[in-house]
């Protein structure tokens, strides 16, 4: 079987007057081509060399691309020959493509994200998918391998997300951990070479940056707890808000799934979503209170304590987390009336509730404790969480300073 494969730019034009570069297969002088999904202008392709000159922006990215794919191509082309098999060239090209995988970071990713939907990490795969077509946007097209994301590329799409798209530098690393994600998955395939991995200390370093994490003090709870003439619903957005902050900040999807079930013996038994870490906690006076608030309500022992997801449909995890996003959303803005009603300048929501018994505890619980209460799976976890609300040793030391 006489067969070889060549690099092309193909002759023909699309309406932006770019030409798609391909891999031509020839056997017996008739050919077939496989376009690579990249166009550039005419200009920028060097005849001689079979390759993208330097005028073009992506020429080193292209170059790296066409170089893989010729590679791939004959590598399977050599299969085919040393196989003896008498095939046409159409079928050659069919039986090439069939043996090279899914290889495009949008089809990893696709997998990806399909896994989260099966594992049922609702808000992550919300989170994930608009962060994967962030990627997609960017390079304005699904074609894009794994080759094409180096340093270069990847300092572009941190241009892109700040100037673009008004990200904040967290907003930025998240999506930079995504696409590392992603591509580490790539890597353990075969579907790209690790030399060519573009994070690391010399290369691209994905650092979490420092957020300001506030929460309120003791004398603001005191006064959010008696907040006065308050609505129905301002009533129920502080209900929840307290019962996560006597939890030590029970997150707000775990709190919504609390059932009357999960309270026996004093205590409340849970499962927390993020991590599937079970946890059991002596009932605070404070929060059985508004247990019996909610007591009227309840037609069942299995009935959801509070009200937001009595109608989702918990066969589909989709309804529970937009159920589940819309209560949020609600709360959130009820929680600011309440806020203003009690004198709270600071922005009060039901995130910073576990903020809020971080800034209490301090230094008061031990750490081992702070971890269970936090439900974390690394002591160095909580340690870093605790250390934004830790300030005493600090005040001391320029106290006695400056107290003069």
């Amino acid at each position: 079987m006489t067969s070889n494969t060549k690099i092309v730019l193909r002759k023909k034009a699309n309406k932006n007057g770019l030409y798609p570069i391909a891999i031509r297969i020839t056997k017996n002088r008739k050919s077939t081509y496989h376009y690579i999904g990249h166009y550039i202008p005419l200009k920028d392709w060097d005849e001689k060399n079979l390759r993208v000159k330097k005028s073009n922006p992506n020429f080193l990215q292209l170059n790296n691309l066409i170089y893989t794919r010729l590679q791939e191509a004959n590598k399977n082309l050599l299969q085919l020959q040393s196989n003896n098999l008498d095939l046409s060239v159409n079928q050659i090209k069919k039986e090439i493509y069939s043996n090279i995988k899914s290889r495009t970071f949008y089809e990893v990713a696709q997998k990806y994200l399909k896994e989260l939907e099966l594992n049922k990490k609702m808000a992550q795969l919300s989170a994930d998918r608009v962060r994967v077509n962030h990627v997609i946007n960017f390079h304005r097209s699904k074609q894009l391998s794994f080759e094409e994301i180096d340093e270069l590329f990847l300092r572009g799409f941190k241009v892109y997300l700040k100037n673009k798209l008004s990200l904040s530098q967290r907003s930025i690393v998240n999506n930079l951990i995504v696409i590392r994600t992603i591509y580490n998955r790539a890597i353990k395939i075969g579907i790209v070479d690790r030399k060519l991995y573009p994070f690391g200390a010399d290369k691209i370093r994905i650092k979490i940056p420092e957020a300001q994490k506030i929460g309120l003090t003791i004398n603001e709870i005191k006064a959010f707890e008696s907040a006065k003439n308050l609505t129905k619903e301002e009533k129920h957005a502080q209900n929840v808000w307290l019962f996560s902050f006597y939890f030590a900040g029970i997150r707000i999807a775990d709190l919504l799934k609390i059932r009357w079930s999960d309270i026996f013996d004093d205590r409340l038994h849970y499962t927390m979503n993020k991590n599937s870490k079970v946890l059991s906690l002596k009932l605070p006076k404070k929060a059985g209170t508004i247990l019996k608030y909610y007591k009227p309500f309840q037609k069942q022992m299995d009935d959801f304590i509070f009200p937001e997801l009595k109608l989702a449909d918990y066969s589909s995890p989709e309804d529970v987390y937009a159920k589940t996003k819309t209560a949020t959303k609600n709360i959130n803005f009820h929680l600011k009336q309440v806020a203003e009603k009690s004198k709270i300048k600071k922005k009060v929501t039901m995130h910073i509730a576990r903020h809020s018994f971080g800034h209490i505890s301090e230094d008061k619980i031990p750490i081992q404790m702070l971890q269970k209460l936090y439900r974390h799976s690394s002591l160095t976890t909580t340690i870093n969480y605790q250390s934004n609300f830790i300030h005493k040793d600090a005040d001391e030391a320029l106290e006695s300073v400056v107290d003069f």
